[in-house]
């Protein structure tokens, strides 16, 4: 057996600093690895196809709601639908776009990034093939052709995949975290993406590839991998076969393919290049600026305003373009902006204090108005207790008889009576006294002389 030597497909731009690229090449790895092992008929549709993810959700959900259509009737059955062709070839295969239908944010970054880097995409389905092939899990069996060949037009090792029966297209199920080996970027897994329920025989995943029933095709596939220029090509015959509504008015028989930006339906492009490439074929410019991803209400707003603007003498480039070439004048633009933030600073200070000071005066007078209750409160109840107090006294005199002493004040001619009876008696005794002396001295004396 001939020993084959797998070169990594390298690209022509890998000059491009990595940091340049809108997905790195850990990411687009990570995103081609369900599919980098379909046959390249098969691939390069859905290649083609997430760059309409729009589409593709409404094609699996017809597919879903037509589990008996598959292979070219399929795709004669959805002639009239508004996909895109690359779409409706789709529906030959129910698997494909049940598998798809599971991650609708993985098929438009697929989508993207073939739009975007379609070389680097390219050359990631080889290093995914060339590690599947190292680990022992990519061969030729009575579903596909595995063949190694050298691109022309660069003369470096490619792996193509091919059905086994031009007729007969088997998808290939398999996990990518074992049928590559070991993974290689840890901290970006490959994507995975199960197989849908009752496509796959047995368990024939956990060693490596699986396939379930063959699909017989003619014309639905049209697509096919250049690995030379690492790019898609269209079989014009078989394309208009089947999509006799949108021939291709072409006398070559390999067309390259190209996005048709029309087909989008609304979906922005994730990179500027895409968005000034493709944004410029959807008709009418308030299209063009929703693919760019604007809001035109915004614009138009902006507009209105810069009219506005000129028609009071000022205007806004002008002063820009006086801004750039005048070193005057854009210090003295500079000087303004630092005197704003300074005064903006300040005023920003100013209330502060002036939030705290309101705080400090609105605590200090609720003190005040807590302090002036409790004293209220202290003296209400002072007053209490010394009523209390007086309350108890006045009645502990009464129960001892010690109102007789006011007895007279609270009662006057009672007072008056006693007095009179006790000045009666005091002038009654005097009396009595007096009188018995005058007689005994008489008597004495009378006595005397005799």
């Amino acid at each position: 057996m001939r020993a084959l030597l797998i070169v990594p497909f390298l690209s022509s731009s890998f000059v491009w600093a990595q940091e340049s690229k809108i997905f790195k090449q850990e990411e687009l790895d990570q995103m081609l690895a369900p599919i980098a092992l379909y046959p390249d008929s098969l691939l390069s549709q859905v290649l083609m196809a997430a760059t309409y993810p729009s589409d593709v959700a409404d094609a699996a959900k017809w597919s879903k709601a037509h589990p008996d259509q598959k292979g070219d009737a399929a795709v004669n059955a959805v002639a009239d639908q508004p996909w895109d062709p690359s779409v409706q070839s789709l529906v030959a295969f129910p698997q494909v776009l049940a598998t798809m239908e599971q991650d609708p944010d993985w098929v438009q970054r697929l989508g993207d990034a073939f739009l975007a880097q379609p070389e680097d995409v390219m050359d990631a389905v080889q290093r995914l093939r060339a590690a599947a092939k190292k680990a022992g899990n990519l061969e030729s069996t009575e579903q596909q052709k595995v063949i190694v060949e050298q691109a022309p037009q660069t003369q470096q090792s490619v792996i193509v995949i091919e059905p086994a029966q031009p007729q007969v297209v088997y998808v290939p199920s398999y996990n990518p975290t074992v049928v590559y080996g070991s993974w290689w970027y840890p901290s970006y897994p490959p994507v995975y993406l199960p197989p849908p329920p009752g496509y796959v025989f047995g368990t024939a995943l956990v060693s490596g590839i699986a396939f379930g029933v063959g699909i017989g095709i003619t014309n639905a596939l049209w697509g096919g991998c250049n690995w030379g220029r690492r790019s898609v090509d269209i079989n014009v015959n078989r394309y208009n076969n089947i999509n006799v509504n949108k021939r291709l008015n072409v006398n070559q028989k390999n067309v390259n393919w190209n996005h048709n930006a029309q087909n989008r339906r609304g979906v922005p492009y994730r990179d500027a290049n895409s968005r000034e490439r493709y944004g410029k074929q959807v008709a009418g410019a308030d299209n063009r600026k929703e693919f760019r991803g604007r809001d035109s209400q915004r614009d138009a707003s902006r507009q209105r305003a810069q009219s506005t603007m000129k028609d009071r003498g000022l205007d806004p480039a002008k002063g820009r373009e006086k801004l750039r070439s005048d070193p005057q004048t854009r210090e003295r633009a500079q000087a303004a902006a630092k005197n704003i933030d300074r005064d903006q600073a300040r005023a920003k200070a100013q209330n502060i204090d002036r939030d705290k000071a309101r705080a400090k005066a609105q605590n200090i007078d609720r003190d005040k108005a807590r302090a002036a209750t409790q004293n209220i409160d202290r003296d209400k109840a002072r007053a209490a207790t010394q009523n209390i107090d007086r309350d108890r006294a006045r009645q502990s005199v009464q129960k001892r008889g010690g109102d007789s002493a006011l007895s007279g004040v609270r009662n006057p001619d009672r007072a008056k009576q006693n007095f009179n009876r006790g000045t009666a008696s005091r002038q009654a005794a005097q009396r009595h006294t007096g009188g018995g002396r005058a007689g005994g001295g008489r008597a004495g004396g009378g006595r005397g002389r005799r």
